[in-house]
């Protein structure tokens, strides 16, 4: 794993709208923008670790983008469970309305 992603990964979920700390929103921005695309399987799994409770003022899109770069459905490659977080489902759903053929999906 590329030390730009271990060092997003360590610094844990993203922050929410509770969040008063503009540095830090933007800081965790700045470290999505400077990783560099594709991701590999590997940095998909441990990025989806990383979101918070909410959009992150925009931040967690940036985050879904990012993992979309991975090779395949990364992740998941499984129907999310009822306890997955929403940005797992929302990851779920936009690759399962992709333009893969049904057969090559994982339901």
């Amino acid at each position: 794993m590329r030390p730009e992603v271990r060092v997003f990964v360590a610094d844990g979920p993203l922050p929410g709208w509770d969040t008063d700390d503009d540095e830090e929103i933007a800081r965790r921005a700045e470290q999505i923008e400077a990783i560099s695309r594709p991701v590999t399987v590997e940095e998909a799994q441990a990025l989806d670790t990383c979101f918070g409770p909410d959009d992150c003022y925009g931040v967690a899109w940036s985050l879904v983008h990012l993992i979309e770069t991975g090779p395949g459905p990364v992740p998941p490659v499984t129907r999310p469970g009822p306890s997955s977080g929403v940005w797992q489902q929302t990851l779920w759903n936009r690759w399962r309305n992709g333009d893969l053929p049904d057969d090559d999906r994982t339901s």
